[in-house]
């Protein structure tokens, strides 16, 4: 929501969430507040725009003017303390002629750093007793620029003091926290490898001694994991690519046009498709009572490779590993499903299949044991219908098999994400969900070594969210966890946030003054004079360094 004020008509006030902001999160956790700044013009919006389309010296010239054009811009600390002074006297009943206020969102107000402090932020909060607004809550957020001298960085003590001056309490209580970085981004050879995956992990602990003190093993903890498909580092990465081209044959059919992805295999698909027809027929011949049985194990031709490999693909699962690592139009798609069509029509080959598979191919080769195979018309869509098929019947039987190996589920719980009575675009999109779990899990287990009990529980969250939430890589999972389980991790690491926090007070009336350390600024409407430190995800031997965020209270009391 956005306001816009006739007599300020450079200010703007958005409605938004208050967890979508690091420095406010502090004391306002994910409740519905309004922020207030600035507000950007359409002509300096396109003078922002033309200076990034000019040569790279002007852009490196304009770097500060683009930064603070394109992004949320601060009013001045004056002005600032105007709107908490409006806000304030709009929420005092002894101010209106009638007892009608009603208690409005938190109040956060972006500032410049124009006074000797550097605030950076202005809040006000209601105070209520029952429906009343008896009083406010006045914050105060300052920052400094990034610096690796640890003996610059307040005190405990100091801190202790600050708030024993603004609010003289009888007795305080002091709580850390703080935030490892446990896999994302690392560094090889002083260059940062980006990730859209990390794993973080939160602590919260009492009887904090000294600043920057590593969290100790009584601590709460609890992981944040985002995890993006497609990093290479996973052991999920040809699992991947499988479901990027599962993905694309689902593209195709949706919007008529494909764009296929290179072929893994130099050998033709037509080629690869007789070549494996030949060996089912020599095969077949050596053991001439194979078309009597009742297929009970699978062909063991050891063709796939991945973290998930099967020892029991069936003849349609090895007939889509050697199709989807070598068509590239529908044309070979046609050509390949042909031959073996004609091959179970004649009587050529007598394959096996799993008796729970549904692809259409595998009922054709059911219909081939009693020699009763229907016409199928190769033509339009039909063909890349059947692949697709093959392939969603394929890599569900994969995810499958290895969350009830690893005893993570039950089929029961896998229902959702099984259904073949959805149509195919449906059951992509539950594939893909499936698969991003597995992704999950897998990197919690590979690179973290979280126990079964941990993995189990991460297993049931992930599918209980899926079921009906849409697919987001963005999404983080919460898991509480033992410090003592990661400790080896985080023990000799940097943090790359790091808080202590001095309160008084209980209910309404509880008041906080805290310290917060990171290794990237809390604010982003201001532009620091000092470097960005280097990356503490790997536990370089350097000192870090960090920026500092202080944030102070006060209670104002109606009469």
């Amino acid at each position: 929501m956005l306001i816009s004020f006739g007599l300020q008509e450079e200010v703007q006030i958005v409605k938004m969430n208050g967890d979508g902001i690091p420095a406010v999160n502090m004391y306002c956790g994910n409740q519905t507040i309004f922020v207030c700044e600035k507000a950007v013009s359409d002509e300096q919006m396109s003078e922002a725009s033309n200076l990034s389309d000019g040569d790279a010296d002007d852009a490196n010239d304009s770097a500060h003017v683009l930064q603070t054009e394109m992004g949320p811009q601060p009013l001045s600390v004056m002005k600032a303390r105007q709107f908490l002074s409006w806000y304030t006297l709009s929420q005092n009943a002894s101010m209106s002629a009638e007892d009608t206020n009603l208690p409005l969102y938190p109040l956060w107000v972006r500032c410049d750093m124009s006074d000797p402090a550097g605030t950076t932020w202005f809040g006000a909060e209601t105070v209520c007793v029952g429906t009343k607004v008896t009083g406010v809550k006045l914050y105060s957020i300052t920052s400094k620029g990034s610096t690796a001298d640890k003996q610059s960085l307040t005190t405990l003590e100091e801190l202790k003091q600050e708030h024993k001056k603004r609010h003289h309490p009888s007795s305080v209580g002091i709580k850390g926290s703080a935030r490892f970085s446990l896999f994302g981004s690392t560094v090889v050879e002083n260059t940062t490898i980006e990730s859209q995956s990390s794993v973080t992990v939160d602590f919260k602990w009492s009887h904090v001694e000294s600043i920057l003190e590593t969290p100790p093993l009584s601590s709460t903890a609890t992981l944040n994991i985002k995890i993006a498909s497609g990093d290479m580092r996973s052991p999920m990465f040809e699992m991947y690519r499988e479901l990027e081209f599962l993905q694309t044959l689902a593209d195709g059919l949706r919007t008529g046009e494909t764009e296929w992805m290179e072929p893994l295999e130099s050998t033709s698909p037509v080629n690869l498709t007789k070549a494996y027809l030949e060996e089912l027929q020599n095969t077949a011949k050596t053991l001439q009572d194979q078309a009597a049985r009742t297929p009970e194990v699978g062909w063991k031709t050891p063709i796939f490779n991945s973290f998930l490999e099967r020892g029991d693909l069936d003849f349609v699962e090895q007939l889509w590993v050697r199709m989807r690592k070598s068509v590239t139009s529908y044309q070979d798609i046609g050509d390949c499903l042909k031959l073996v069509i004609d091959a179970l029509r004649y009587g050529d080959i007598k394959p096996w299949i799993h008796r729970d598979s549904s692809s259409s191919l595998s009922k054709l080769i059911l219909q081939s044991y009693h020699q009763q195979i229907e016409h199928v018309s190769l033509t339009g869509f039909t063909p890349v219908n059947m692949l697709l098929e093959m392939g969603l019947d394929k890599m569900r039987k994969d995810y499958i098999n290895y969350l009830i190996g690893e005893e993570l589920t039950t089929l029961n719980h896998l229902c959702f994400y099984l259904s073949t009575e959805v149509d195919l675009q449906e059951q992509v999109i539950r594939l893909r969900k499936l698969h991003h779990l597995l992704e999950i899990i897998v990197t919690c287990s590979t690179f973290l070594g979280l126990p079964y009990d941990r993995l189990f529980l991460l297993t049931q969250l992930c599918l209980q969210h899926y079921r009906t939430s849409p697919y987001d890589e963005e999404h983080e999972f919460k898991l509480q966890i033992k410090p003592a389980l990661i400790s080896h991790f985080y023990q000799k690491e940097h943090p790359i946030l790091w808080g202590v926090e001095v309160s008084s007070g209980h209910g309404p009336r509880e008041v906080r003054t805290s310290l917060h350390l990171s290794d990237r600024p809390l604010v982003d409407h201001v532009i620091f004079e000092t470097d960005y430190p280097n990356e503490t995800v790997n536990g370089d031997s350097e000192d870090p360094a960090f920026f500092s965020t202080m944030a102070y209270c006060s209670l104002v009391n109606f009469a």
